[in-house]
């Protein structure tokens, strides 16, 4: 039996108001899950309304931080009491491994008590001025109403990257999850309700984001966008933001390299070189899509590489021992098994996988192989081009100046990886790749304390880190007169 899921708009839990609904799908066997409402512009508007009104003029805008991290902290609590009922859920409507969706809870749940941390720290400064008799100083004051869009990727880490800095600072919110992946937005809003959040300060939209995300984007009363997704669609949002130059702040895609010397530790450059672009299916906005191999190594790593790929276990999320699931919708799995076609008739090699996985029981999933390119060129679209999915790509290179130079050819600029036993050249090497998160023998860990973000067409701003709850905040300077006389400026 499939739910009824509502949404929450100024402290309500309500229907569409056009009734209309969207069926939420599982993508392990195309079964329906739910029935989520299906806002529109109407909803949306009220939404914001309602968060205009607990900002403006019902004093969320001026709780005192003490407030804000007690809030923050019993939304964590929740979250921590129900973190298996979220997991399972996020399972279900998103298809990834249940091991995968029980690391997302918690992260998200230590994302909160870190920002319920931040909440009373020094966010600002204070300055010396050529007058003497002048104090001057800077604070940090909440943007206000907070227009949120988020990816069907991570639904709940996504979510609480953007919900607990936002409320940590201040602001009140109107949310929009991914119109495939609602569920576990709509569990948080129950946990947010529930924690004690005054009428209108948390609102949540369901509905495609042609028409919600772009209302809460046009909105002159949305004071601050913050979008995850595609370069596309985030060059939509630009736009709409522009009517009255809102602040925003946008995580978009990449396509990220790898670069493997050949004095690395080999097995944990393989062991990354998977866990980099096969978890969460590949449909990760940081994923080593490209791995970029030292010519030496270059055919050792490639056999090494395909006998791991081919033993990874595709099924069921809610399998324990599943490490890969089904990809999120029928239309992305096409779009996935396309990219493969072309890669082929572009002329490079299939290493192994690029097939659907229709095995019994698998038919009516969206399951593709985790697949592994070779002879690649960088004029190839599976090379320059995001695929979000289980697809990599190797590429041959001699010396440090060729690793930099493929790794920097991309319009993209989100995450890098270099593995070397020789640290200097290593860090010389990332210092050189042109992405905002990067590591050095390691690939993919986030951590709540790091800015999150990249260069170029990869987004604008930071997400997590003091740079997260920065971009919820606006910056005003404060100047005290101690010697309070005329100027005598027109005597």
């Amino acid at each position: 039996m499939t739910t009824q899921e509502k949404m929450l708009i100024g402290g309500r839990w309500v229907d569409a108001a056009s009734g209309e609904t969207q069926a939420i799908i599982n993508p392990f066997d195309a079964s329906v899950i739910a029935q989520a409402a299906k806002a529109g512009a109407e909803d949306a508007n009220q939404a914001i309304a309602a968060a205009k009104r607990a900002f403006y003029e019902n004093g969320w805008g001026e709780t005192a931080a003490p407030e804000r991290a007690r809030l923050l902290n019993a939304f964590a609590g929740l979250m921590e009491k129900g973190a298996e009922e979220l997991a399972r859920l996020e399972t279900l409507n998103t298809g990834k491994a249940l091991i995968e969706s029980q690391c997302d809870v918690a992260d998200s749940i230590a994302c909160l008590h870190y920002y319920a941390g931040l909440v009373n720290k020094p966010l600002g400064h204070t300055y010396s001025v050529s007058d003497p008799a002048v104090c001057g100083f800077s604070v940090r004051e909440p943007v206000g109403v907070c227009g949120m869009i988020s990816a069907w990727n991570f639904p709940i880490s996504l979510a609480v990257w953007k919900i607990a800095p936002a409320l940590a600072a201040g602001n009140s919110i109107v949310f929009k999850p991914a119109e495939l992946t609602p569920l576990s937005a709509i569990r948080i809003f129950e946990m947010l309700e529930k924690a004690g959040y005054p009428v209108g300060v948390v609102n949540l939209v369901t509905g495609p984001g042609r028409v919600v995300g772009q209302t809460i984007a046009e909105s002159e009363d949305v004071d601050k966008v913050a979008f995850t997704g595609g370069i596309d669609a985030g060059r939509h949002v630009m736009r709409a933001a522009a009517g009255n130059m809102k602040n925003i702040s946008m995580e978009l895609g990449g396509k990220s390299p790898n670069i493997i010397f050949a004095d690395a530790d080999f097995d944990a450059a393989v062991d990354y070189g998977l866990f980099g672009i096969f978890y969460n299916q590949g449909e990760v906005c940081s994923a080593a899509s490209r791995l970029i191999v030292e010519n030496s190594i270059y055919d050792r790593y490639l056999e090494a590489l395909v006998a791991k790929t081919k033993k990874i276990k595709i099924g069921n999320g809610l399998d324990p021992d599943v490490r890969m699931g089904p990809l999120i919708s029928e239309e992305h799995m096409n779009n996935v098994l396309g990219y493969i076609e072309l890669g082929v008739r572009e002329g490079a090699t299939l290493a192994c996988g690029g097939k659907r996985v229709v095995k019994p029981g698998y038919e009516k999933g969206f399951f593709v192989e985790p697949t592994v390119f070779t002879d690649t060129r960088p004029d190839m679209r599976i090379v320059r081009e995001e695929i979000f999915g289980p697809v990599v790509t190797l590429q041959r290179f001699d010396g440090e100046e060729e690793a930099v130079r493929l790794a920097n050819d991309t319009s993209c600029g989100l995450a890098a990886g270099v593995f070397s036993s020789n640290i200097s050249k290593a860090i010389r090497v990332i210092r050189k790749v042109r992405a905002g998160i990067t590591w050095i023998n390691s690939y993919g860990p986030v951590y709540n304390e790091a800015p999150w973000g990249g260069y170029r067409q990869s987004g604008i701003g930071r997400e997590l880190g003091i740079s997260g709850i920065e971009d919820y905040t606006e910056v005003k300077q404060i100047n005290i007169n101690t010697n309070v006389a005329p100027t005598g400026w027109f005597d």
